[in-house]
């Protein structure tokens, strides 16, 4: 096997099955990301097949765009745009020669500078974009549309586009600056100190706050700290939120958050193992089983509600093993899912008759326990079609608590949203008024 042509060959074969798979094949523009650092070694390869691509797509086929670093330097008092020259020669000795530059600074790059790095770069001034630091994300689109590098896209790449309308992304920006609400959202966890582990998360919950009009303002809190001092901490909060984890450590502080927020009426949104572990709290103080865990925390758990699918006949005896299921149980549930939706519950409201979400997990509710559970007052609210597993439960004697197996925030965005983030902010709202 050769790097060219073969590797080469077959990058460029998966961006034009990708292509072709989108849309119904009815793609006008496929945008391909190659990360790294110009003159990277692991990146040499993908870099080698985009110039040939551009080559044999033509002159009006592609549209390289190069994102570069224009440092501030304090003691000097002014932006530095070597690094960016020397990048965009090093991309060109590859034999790519960028369309349009996006040069990232934490300030507005003055009008000279950006004819100095349009003058050692070899491109028009017009395709030198100015990307500074902004406090929304939400803001680039305005800020590159002012330069008119969509234009300049379009131009070159000679699409019949209409014009740009960005009443949408002002709207969300606006709402973001002018909320008319707030509330205080825990989100309870071991990775709080790298907030970066929930971005996803934390994108979902903010994107239901702009259609709410609401800004969120989210507590971080160490499980491990609920553990130790108690839930003195969830007091002053308007809603609960159990995010997803793996292992052991901080979660008998989160399932003690858990029954605070249960027997306090707090809105509670537990997903993935902050559904396993709603489910584990109801069990213990609800349905009498004392001592019930999950094998992934607790091998040796006298119930375990929780379990691998192989795992269950062994425990209880309750139900036959069956081979289809134990390969679904022991490995990662991946991909989304098609699943019904039970009529007449809080998750019927949410999204209606079927829930579509993507999962990544190995643990499952035990259908044994089940019955049991539902009779003290839970309700498994979506289950899977075709092995039957629990996809949402939710409490009938709460105004609001969801457990989701899935991860609903990988599917949200800020032009709609997410249904169930914006019920959640709803009631977290709702929770807000009540108390004054």
């Amino acid at each position: 096997m050769q790097v060219i042509p073969h590797i080469t060959n077959e990058i460029q074969s998966f961006i034009e099955r990708g292509a072709k798979a989108a849309w119904d094949g009815k793609t006008d523009v496929a945008i391909v990301e190659i990360g790294g650092t110009v003159g990277d070694i692991e990146s040499l390869p993908f870099l080698e097949a985009a110039r040939q691509m551009s080559l044999r797509m033509g002159r009006n086929g592609s549209f390289f765009v190069h994102l570069t670093l224009v440092p501030y330097i304090p003691s000097a008092g002014e932006l530095k745009t070597k690094p960016t020259q020397h990048s965009v020669q090093k991309l060109r000795e590859i034999g790519i020669i960028p369309d349009a530059l996006l040069c990232r600074a934490d300030r507005p790059i003055p009008e000279d500078e950006k004819a100095k790095i349009s003058l050692f770069s070899n491109l028009p001034e017009e395709a030198v974009i100015s990307v500074s630091d902004v406090n929304t994300i939400y803001k680039i689109p305005g800020m590159l549309h002012q330069q008119r590098l969509d234009q300049f896209v379009v131009e070159k790449l000679q699409l019949n586009a209409r014009e740009a309308d960005l009443s949408v992304w002002a709207g969300l920006v606006e709402a973001l600056e002018n909320p008319q609400h707030e509330v205080r959202i825990g989100m309870v966890g071991k990775y709080v100190e790298l907030t970066e582990s929930y971005k996803s998360l934390i994108e979902a919950l903010n994107h239901a706050g702009l259609r709410a009009r609401t800004r969120i303002s989210i507590q971080y809190i160490d499980s491990e700290q609920i553990e130790n001092e108690g839930t003195a901490v969830l007091e002053s909060l308007d809603a609960v939120l159990v995010p997803g984890g793996f292992g052991k450590r901080g979660t008998e502080g989160k399932i003690r958050a858990i029954r605070y927020a249960r027997e306090n009426k707090v809105p509670y949104l537990g997903i993935c193992l902050g559904m396993q572990l709603a489910v584990i709290e109801f069990a213990r103080h609800c349905a009498g089983f004392e001592g019930a865990g999950s094998t992934e925390l607790d091998p040796e758990t006298p119930h375990p509600v929780v379990a691998l699918i192989t795992e269950w006949a062994d425990r209880t005896g309750k139900i036959e093993r069956r081979t289809e299921q134990s390969d679904i149980g022991g490995t990662m549930r991946l991909g989304s899912q098609r699943c019904p939706v039970l009529p007449g519950t809080l998750a019927a409201r949410i999204y209606g008759e079927t829930v579509n979400e993507r999962h990544r997990h190995r643990y499952e509710v035990n259908n044994a326990y089940v019955p049991a559970l539902e009779a003290a007052g839970m309700t498994i609210s979506a289950r899977t079609p075709t092995e039957n597993l629990p996809e949402m439960m939710e409490l009938k004697s709460h105004p609001w608590f969801v457990g989701v197996q899935f991860h609903p925030e990988f599917t949200s965005t800020p032009r709609e949203g997410h249904p169930l983030f914006s019920s959640y902010i709803e009631a977290a709202l709702n929770s807000r008024k009540q108390q004054g």
